[in-house]
């Protein structure tokens, strides 16, 4: 539906907000931009309706270029909430959410049943909302209209600016729900910006984490829970949450072990058992027998979570496990590496608590 393609922005022609930027979205696809603040996540959202040009690269809707699109109907067909809300204070709820309709010459008729429809669907009485002006309506409220005043014009995207960061914990914690609940019914395609890593692995299907106007990971919030691309991802997803025991085996296991050795290198006087040998690339042959003989065993993939083969490591009658992954030995899981891991991670949530 949207992408990216090796899109750059730079200002005053020396920063660079965004480098090099490549990303897809799904149509229907929860895609939220997170990152610390100057990162560049806020610059790409704008980029898409062109409220920002790119210097470089290719924004696509669609499989179209962008900058090939009429600039007024590509707004019209692409939603906009912002923090601040941005609601007319001087015209009624119903006036605010009719703004875009009326400019695609909606009949009146047409406006007030999609004004009504939108209200309910947010759980705001239209016959109790829809004549008041936004200084009557709370925070929370404010921001409800927001969303449905973006969604007015039935537009197949939703940019969203971190629509909740100024409301008081409890009003945020209702409107991530209803945004949640809402985005099963309509499945638009959505792009949310939030440095609130909770409020992005709450809502999205994917998650691209940005540093200094870079993609640094982007994937569902359990790959980049589970597996980290780097300590900047790591040390900013954190373990607040986390549950240790759906951690894949690959990030637990021993990468190097003593359990492991080439098949060429079988001359050497001992080994401790149980030995895994591999051949060229890595490829698993089996287990070592005292007898020299070398037969398969049972394996363990590097994606299964730590809960499902903890069973596998009780049943077995050996200290250590091979992991193989496409016929290749990648690593040993024994219960020490497991008891360490789970220490080890433990203690730092215990410190970032």
């Amino acid at each position: 539906m949207i992408s990216f393609n090796n899109v750059s922005k730079t200002f005053f022609a020396q920063f660079e907000a965004v480098r090099k930027l490549n990303f897809h979205v799904e149509k229907g696809e929860f895609f939220a931009l997170i990152g610390p603040s100057g990162c560049g996540k806020t610059t790409s959202l704008k980029m898409i309706n062109r409220l920002v040009e790119p210097t470089e690269g290719t924004i696509s809707i669609a499989g179209k270029d962008i900058r090939d699109f009429n600039r007024q109907k590509l707004r019209w067909n692409i939603g906009y909430v912002l923090q601040q809300i941005g609601l007319f204070p001087t015209m009624t709820v119903s006036e605010n959410i009719a703004v875009v309709p009326e400019m695609k010459k909606w009949g009146k008729q047409e406006t007030k049943k999609r004004i009504d429809e939108l209200l309910e669907m947010v759980g705001l009485e239209p016959d109790t909302y829809r004549n008041r002006r936004p200084e009557e309506l709370s925070g929370g409220e404010q921001q409800r209209v927001g969303v449905v005043r973006a969604l007015a014009g039935d537009p197949d995207i939703l940019l969203m600016d971190e629509p909740f960061s100024s409301l008081d914990p409890i009003s945020r914690e209702h409107l991530q729900r209803d945004v949640a609940k809402l985005q099963a019914r309509i499945k638009k395609t959505i792009v949310f910006v939030t440095h609130d890593i909770e409020e992005a692995m709450q809502l999205a299907d994917r998650v691209c984490l940005m540093r200094q106007g870079e993609g640094v990971q982007i994937g569902s919030p359990r790959e980049l829970m589970y597996s980290p691309a780097n300590t900047f991802v790591k040390r900013f997803i954190g373990d607040r949450g986390r549950d240790l025991w759906e951690t894949p085996v690959s990030e637990v296991m021993d990468k190097d072990s003593k359990h492991m050795a080439k098949e060429t290198t079988l001359q050497a006087p001992s080994y401790p058992a149980p030995l895994y040998v591999f051949g060229d690339q890595r490829r698993f042959i089996g287990r070592l027998e005292p007898s020299g003989t070398v037969t398969h065993e049972l394996m363990v993939s590097p994606d299964r979570p730590l809960h499902e083969v903890v069973p596998t490591v009780e049943a077995s009658e050996y200290d250590a496990l091979p992991v193989v992954d496409d016929d290749k030995l990648v690593g040993v899981l024994t219960y020490r590496s497991i008891v360490a891991y789970m220490h080890a991670h433990r203690t730092e949530a215990e410190g970032l608590s």
